[in-house]
């Protein structure tokens, strides 16, 4: 038994020694985080401003930089939110997809080459009202003769007259309703938040009443295909696939994308 035994290492001691010494360590360590604080000479220099708000001479208020910063930081993010709920860019997208569902083609043209049309088309509507934002509130505050509140309420008039050029009285007075704002005098004091789901409610009835009239002749060749179809008896053939070459070809007969072009684009009375 003696020949069997084997003496045990002490390695319960070792590993006590060792966290001995690793907690002197953090010990000195805080200590001296501690001196260093109380000496003031880790926080020697002078701490940084979030934001400050400044009072000016005629009662208006001025914001630091560093909140101005963040206010546009948050703005880029729902900068996509804004581009297509208070521009074009929401009727040209549905009536691009009505159309190529019309046509029959499921990924021709893809989503991105649309999307970047619809982006593109929307810059080119949109341009006026781009143009008396900078003139009326962009050049002005950064010319430093408008402060940064003053400069947004300018800019917001551009593109609410936009807006209320393409709103319907039926989906304005029915927002006005559903906020109980019916004591509203003039369309001045109409709020922001009220005019945009109004907007985008008048965008998205235009855009289907445009898809409506886009659909029907390519409707009509379709009931004309399935009709000589059955007629000849070939029931089990797809009109679909028999009749996508000839709506393809009218589509360019007829010059089809400068019309759609140019009836979105007359659509926005510009």
């Amino acid at each position: 038994m003696n020949g069997f035994m084997t003496t045990q290492p002490k390695m319960p001691w070792v590993a006590l020694k060792a966290n001995a010494v690793m907690a002197k360590t953090l010990l000195k360590v805080l200590l001296l985080i501690v001196v260093m604080v109380s000496s003031g000479k880790l926080f020697a220099a002078d701490p940084l401003t979030a934001f400050k708000v400044v009072g000016q001479a005629d009662g208006s208020t001025e914001y630091s930089v560093t909140l101005q910063i963040l206010v546009i930081m948050t703005a880029l993010t729902l900068l996509p939110s804004l581009l297509m709920m208070m521009t074009s860019f929401t009727r040209i997208i549905i009536v691009f997809a009505i159309m190529r569902q019309a046509i029959g083609l499921q990924q021709t043209p893809s989503n991105q080459i649309l999307l970047g049309l619809a982006l593109f088309l929307t810059f080119f509507i949109m341009t006026p009202v781009f143009e008396r934002i900078n003139d009326t509130a962009l050049q002005p505050y950064l010319n430093e003769e408008m402060g940064s509140l003053d400069a947004v309420k300018s800019g917001a008039v551009p593109l609410r007259a936009f807006m209320l050029a393409q709103t319907r009285e039926s989906d304005l007075a029915l927002f006005l309703d559903i906020a109980r704002k019916k004591d509203v005098e003039s369309i001045d004091d109409v709020s922001f938040f009220i005019i945009v789901p109004a907007f985008i409610t008048s965008e998205l009835k235009t855009a289907f009443q445009m898809g409506f009239m886009l659909f029907i002749p390519f409707l009509i060749i379709d009931l004309v295909v399935a009709s000589v179809l059955m007629a000849m008896g070939m029931m089990m053939l797809s009109p679909i696939i028999i009749s996508l070459p000839f709506k393809i070809m009218l589509f360019v007969l007829v010059d089809g994308w400068a019309m759609l072009m140019g009836s979105l684009a007359s659509s926005f009375a510009i």
